[in-house]
């Protein structure tokens, strides 16, 4: 009779275990950003990211501490014992973030049990790893002895890995009587060397001219790359071709295929034969990036798109061409075309189910916490915009959670083993583009039973006879 009651006892206890249990589910979040060097160590501490929020250490294993991440080689890895972001291998920051100025590493952090979920961004600094360099050693120049002073001839900029102060911050030119240098910034393209003639040639004085062109970096101490100028004095090609505009500018669709005639440009030359026949090309300060996204018909001035255009990566596009004549020494002219890119509705709404419950008892009350739902679509204005929903037939609701586009999946009534076990949950999300594109995600949740009937009799009474 007192072993019952004991059991009695420890039973009550257990089930009050399990009630507050699913009273205290919830779901939090925070945001912690720490930064470090490029090319640190491996086991390099980031910070302590359980001091930082005030979590319990002593509970970190217990409730599975740990990084959700989508990548194969994650960077960063936690210290289930004592909440310590360290580093899994070394960072090449040119590589996690090429041409970035802040390179930002967001990781997803997880506790089970209850469900908590923090953000912790890690901000990875550039150091000056790299020098300068030029994509030619050497560069020979073709020159009219008829160029007036002031005329302007684009060199190629050097290239440097490193981002902000420790990429390219200036040009020098050897000292020298006929030229100087001017630089014209490109913005996200750098810095572009321009060749300036500041004083008349006389081929008859000197047939050429050897300068030195240097480019530094911001580093303490500077980085530089030297690239070599040969400048051929030659005879007279007096007329540089001319445009037919003064501006070019035009809207493209993202996504336009292959093959796609952007705009035509023309420009004519007043000499004649061919000192006055044009060819079009791209100019020396024409990043590479662009050149794989572009391609120009050197007969007609047809700008033509060579590979697909996505508006999530870059919304604009400045592109220099030039149009040269066909002399001995060629005279060209350059103009910039701006390209603005309209962005179509050509990202599907991504679901990720980031942790949940795969089963839950079923007495929990309404409003208990059974997943972590969050949307993203990569399009724009209401290409991008996200409406959520799940199917009505099952006892769960989706409640926006405090981040952005991130749901709490939640029981919106009483469950009951009994009548259910066991229910599939459809999220549905659809973006309110014109089509509007949708995507589907399934979740299987199973009620676990818990003891909430009593025996029942088959029979009431029983009859027995029994033999006297």
């Amino acid at each position: 009779m007192e072993q019952r009651g004991c059991d009695a006892r420890r039973a009550r206890r257990q089930w009050v275990g399990c009630v507050v249990a699913v009273l205290l589910w919830s779901v939090a979040s925070a945001q912690l950003r720490y930064s470090i060097s490029e090319e640190v160590n491996e086991g390099t501490v980031v910070g302590n990211i359980a001091k930082d929020l005030g979590l319990d250490k002593i509970t970190l294993k217990d409730r599975k501490y740990r990084i959700v991440s989508s990548s194969t080689e994650p960077l960063f890895h936690v210290d289930q014992n004592d909440g310590v972001l360290y580093v899994k291998q070394k960072i090449d920051r040119e590589e996690v973030c090429e041409r970035i100025s802040i390179c930002l590493i967001n990781l997803k952090t997880i506790l089970e049990d209850p469900l908590e979920v923090h953000y912790v961004a890690v901000e990875v600094l550039d150091i000056n790893d790299h020098s300068p360099s030029f994509p030619e050693k050497e560069k020979m120049l073709e020159i009219f002895e008829s160029v007036l002073p002031g005329a302007r001839i684009p060199l190629q900029a050097a290239r440097d890995p490193d981002v902000g102060h420790f990429s390219v911050q200036q040009y020098k030119l050897s000292p020298n009587d006929h030229f100087r240098l001017e630089v014209k910034d490109k913005g996200e393209d750098g810095k572009i060397p321009i060749l300036i003639v500041k004083k008349s040639l006389d081929r008859e004085i000197a047939e050429s001219h050897s300068l030195v062109l240097t480019a530094v970096d911001g580093g303490k101490p500077p980085k530089s790359g030297d690239m070599s100028i040969l400048v051929n004095v030659l005879d007279v090609n007096d007329n540089a071709p001319v445009f037919s505009q003064d501006i070019y500018s035009v809207m493209l669709d993202e996504n336009a295929p292959v093959g796609t005639t952007v705009l035509q440009v023309n420009a004519t030359d007043l000499d004649d034969g061919p000192n006055g026949d044009v060819v079009y090309s791209f100019s020396n300060s024409v990043s590479h990036r662009l050149l794989s996204l572009f391609d120009i018909n050197p007969s007609t001035g047809e700008l033509i798109v060579k590979d697909s255009i996505d508006y999530e990566k870059k919304n604009k596009y400045e592109i220099e061409i030039q149009a040269s004549d066909k002399g001995l020494a060629p005279l060209a002219t350059q103009k910039s075309i701006i390209i603005k890119i309209v962005d179509v509705n050509d990202n599907a709404p991504e679901i990720e189910v980031t942790s949940f419950s795969s089963s839950i008892p079923e007495d929990s009350r309404p409003g208990t916490t059974v997943a972590l739902i969050s949307v993203n679509d990569l399009d724009s204005g209401l290409n991008g915009k996200v409406i959520c929903s799940i199917n009505d037939e099952v006892p769960f609701t989706l409640s926006p959670s405090s981040q952005d586009r991130m749901f709490l999946l939640v029981t919106k009534s009483p469950l009951d083993r009994e009548k259910k076990s066991h229910y599939i949950i459809t999220v549905h999300a659809k973006d309110t583009g014109q089509p509007p594109l949708s995507s589907e995600k399934t979740i299987s949740v199973v009620v676990r039973d818990v003891n909430d009937n009593r025996p029942e009799f088959s029979l009431s009474p029983y009859t027995f006879y029994v033999t006297e």
